[in-house]
């Protein structure tokens, strides 16, 4: 098992700064990109060529070496595999010049958050995938991960990983089990609740317990929620607003509750067996890392053959181990049975299908709509 997860070494959650910056000197959103993103994919083949030498962008500590070494054993040439993403607003940054000029990043396969394949998908920055190339993509991606808001058929996108964000605590602490979203806004536990700064994932849970499907919500449902966690926040509820750094404060009875990752727990657990993880009975938020191909990448066949290898169940067995998150492949679950039935039976790594269809992926919201968002996040955090 990994000593840490990719989530607790650094946060996904992107800098609110940089974001509006980013907004505010593009060209997002113009006519120009979203006849763009209407223009409908045609059908493209993306012919068998040696892999050469390409390079697979990921973030830090997500994935076990051996898989790259075995692929290039077992396809020849060779993955320059870098772990040069930290965040997903830092990396956009970094290459978005690039991507407004049509011109390559230098980078075949980039592994980034929903909420950033929505404004990569939308503004064509990444080139269609040749589905004949991923016949184990077609047959073992999970079916609740099938059609995404921002990527109806897959046509750009492939999950590298997922994870749940619900609630996580300690029950000798709140002195009975917690079942619910509301729990998290229970004056029991006022002042020794956290809650996470992101909007995506806060606003999103909140607006469960408000009887709303997130990845449907409108913006003003969104910001609904939002009030909602302000007037707790205003009461006292919350000890703090978090990223990833709720952990040792969980983990040594500071706070009692935490809106929380599930891989997150895993690892806590190791340290502190009290603490559990719930999904709450309203459901869950979900998010998930996808591979994708930036536009004008040299090596789309290689891109495709890598994304292909890592849907082989036992491929994919080895990354979960090691991850500890939620694999979108197949079968996975019965393979890593046979070398680590303590994983294979944990419902934070391997949910139950009925626990799968209750996790929630994040809204495709326009930039305009995510601005508004999360400006009315910052009012509350403070940020």
């Amino acid at each position: 098992m990994a000593e840490q997860t990719r989530r607790r070494f650094l946060g996904r959650t992107g800098s609110l700064a940089l974001a509006y910056a980013l907004a505010g000197c593009g060209i997002e959103g113009t006519l120009e990109k979203a006849q763009k993103a209407a223009t409908p994919i045609p059908e493209v083949t993306h012919k068998k060529v040696p892999l050469g030498n390409w390079t697979f962008s990921n973030w830090p500590l997500y994935i076990d070496k051996q898989v790259i070494k075995d692929f290039d054993k077992q396809f020849g040439g060779h993955v320059k595999y870098v772990e040069d993403i930290n965040d997903n607003d830092e990396f956009y940054g970094k290459v978005r010049q690039q991507l407004q000029a049509g011109e390559s990043i230098g980078r075949d396969i980039v592994t980034l958050t929903d909420y950033m394949c929505v404004k990569w998908v939308r503004n064509r920055y990444v080139e269609p995938l040749d589905k004949k190339n991923l016949p184990n993509v077609v047959n073992n991606l999970v079916d609740n991960l099938k059609s995404v808001p921002y990527d109806k058929e897959r046509e750009f996108t492939v999950p590298w990983q997922s994870g749940a964000v619900g609630i996580g605590y300690n029950p000798k602490k709140t002195g009975r089990e917690l079942n619910s979203v509301d729990d998290l806004f229970d004056p029991a536990f006022k002042g020794r609740v956290t809650m996470l700064n992101e909007a995506y994932d806060s606003a999103g849970l909140t607006l469960l317990s408000m009887g709303v499907n997130p990845t449907e919500a409108s913006i003003d449902q969104i910001l609904a929620a939002i009030e909602k966690i302000q007037k707790a926040a205003d009461a006292g509820q919350f000890r703090r607003f978090t990223g990833n750094d709720y952990s040792t404060d969980l983990a040594k009875g500071n706070i009692w509750v935490a809106h929380a990752y599930s891989g997150d727990i895993v690892q806590l657990q190791s340290d502190n067996p009290d603490l559990k993880f719930i999904y709450p009975d309203e459901g869950a938020m979900l998010f998930t890392d996808n591979m994708m191909i930036p536009a004008k990448a040299e090596h789309m066949y290689a891109a495709e053959t890598m994304m292909n290898y890592v849907y082989e169940p036992e491929v994919a067995a080895t990354l979960a181990i090691y991850v500890n998150y939620l694999s979108p492949v197949k079968g996975v679950q019965e393979v890593v049975e046979k070398s680590d039935p303590e994983i294979a039976n944990n419902p934070l790594i391997f949910p139950s299908d009925e626990i799968r269809a209750k996790l929630h992926p994040y809204p495709a919201l326009s930039e305009t709509d995510e601005r508004t968002m999360k400006e009315a996040m910052a009012k509350v955090t403070g940020a």
